[in-house]
């Protein structure tokens, strides 16, 4: 269990949605500093937040960003981005651009921080996943998705035994510009990310934010025609 205050926090995509929340709950639990990144630091607007520049999929900004917060012990993976390619008509760069974002991006932000939260004594990886991580309804997001929850549990047994949890966030539609031409109830990123830090702070594997989500989580044990009627 990882205690938010007095935390070091640092949250990816810190300066919009869910990503934004975040920033606000952390403050709002007692962090003593969150670090927001952005790939324009300029557009973080929390008063407190200390912004950050950072370009998830690339290594050399991944290491520069940890070497300029050597004091993180919560590492909050957040970022992401949404093309939901078709395999078979969309271009293949497309579909390498989202799982370099939402696969080898967290990878990367991982790899520079885990150093770092070994060094403060041990703390907590949260990463962002979707409902889409076990639905495969959006092409190429969903698959990278997947691969990101198969990424999560991987390294929570990898990083348990050096004294970092993790905790993986799932959720269905939430109201924020990802989702803003979407005619279908959401959740508010505020709701989002309260749930989440409760999940941090009580040592939760996976926090499942949503109805929708927990649905989908339980149906995985059936045939594929439950969770996909077209099948049918």
């Amino acid at each position: 269990m990882t205690e938010i205050k007095g935390a070091v926090a640092l949250v990816t995509g810190g300066s919009r949605g869910i990503g934004k929340a975040l920033v606000e709950e952390l403050y709002a639990r007692g962090a003593a500093k969150v670090y927001a990144t952005a790939r324009d630091p300029r557009t973080v607007t929390h008063p407190d937040a200390v912004p950050l520049a950072l370009e998830i999929t690339d290594p050399d900004s991944t290491a520069a960003a940890a070497a300029q917060a050597q004091d993180v012990n919560l590492l909050v993976n957040n970022a992401g981005a949404l093309v939901g390619a078709s395999f078979l008509d969309a271009p293949l760069d497309d579909v390498r651009r989202e799982f370099e974002t939402n696969f080898y991006g967290p990878l990367l932000t991982t790899r520079a921080f885990v150093p770092v939260i070994e060094r403060n004594g041990g703390g907590h990886v949260l990463t962002v996943h979707s409902v889409l991580s076990w639905l495969a309804t959006a092409g190429s997001y969903s698959a990278s998705k997947a691969a990101l929850w198969s990424q999560t549990n991987s390294l929570r047994l990898e990083l348990r035994p050096r004294g970092i949890e993790v905790t993986g966030l799932h959720m269905a539609y939430v109201d924020t510009d990802m989702a803003a031409d979407v005619d279908a109830p959401k959740s508010s990123p505020r709701d989002v990310a309260a749930l989440a830090l409760d999940g941090v702070e009580s040592g939760a594997y996976e926090v499942l934010a949503d109805d929708v989500t927990r649905r989908v989580k339980a149906g995985l044990a059936a045939d594929p025609a439950a969770l996909y009627p077209q099948l049918s």
